[in-house]
């Protein structure tokens, strides 16, 4: 958590307006979010480890790259991290997912964990938290320490 980075990437930038546009519809909104949600995975993987393989194509064998280091979890804070579950889902299939529910006391703002299942193995996985609803960063942070 010492660490946070802004999305500057024009693409990113470019969503973001027109995901904040009172004028966007439902569906562009939720297609808007899936498409950021991608960008910002690429982003955020920009430094994960590859290491060098062999693979056979049609015509001879080749060096190419494959992700090593630390598997990845994602981990979608209810319900609005759903959003983003799938669209990252689809750029890292190999990722392993859970779910945590977190509500926020109307009174106190304090976020409260009501629900959380992970892999089995989270200690050893590099954890993606999805949350789009970044205000605060209260549930974010309640969410890493149920991790």
């Amino acid at each position: 958590m010492s660490k946070v980075h802004v999305f500057d990437h024009p693409l990113i930038l470019h969503k973001m307006t027109i995901l904040r546009d009172k004028h966007t519809g439902h569906k562009e909104f939720r297609e808007l979010v899936e498409e950021l949600a991608m960008l910002m995975a690429y982003e955020a993987t920009r430094s994960h480890p590859v290491k060098e393989i062999d693979v056979e194509t049609p015509l001879a064998k080749a060096r190419g790259w494959t992700i090593a280091g630390q598997e990845i979890a994602i981990v979608p804070i209810l319900r609005a991290g759903l959003a983003m579950e799938s669209a990252i889902s689809r750029l890292i299939p190999t990722a392993r997912v859970g779910h945590v529910g977190i509500w926020r006391d109307p009174e106190t703002l304090e976020p409260h964990s009501y629900y959380a299942k992970l892999p089995q193995d989270i200690a050893d996985r590099e954890a993606m938290v999805l949350d789009p609803m970044l205000a605060t960063g209260g549930s974010a942070v309640a969410c890493i320490n149920t991790l």
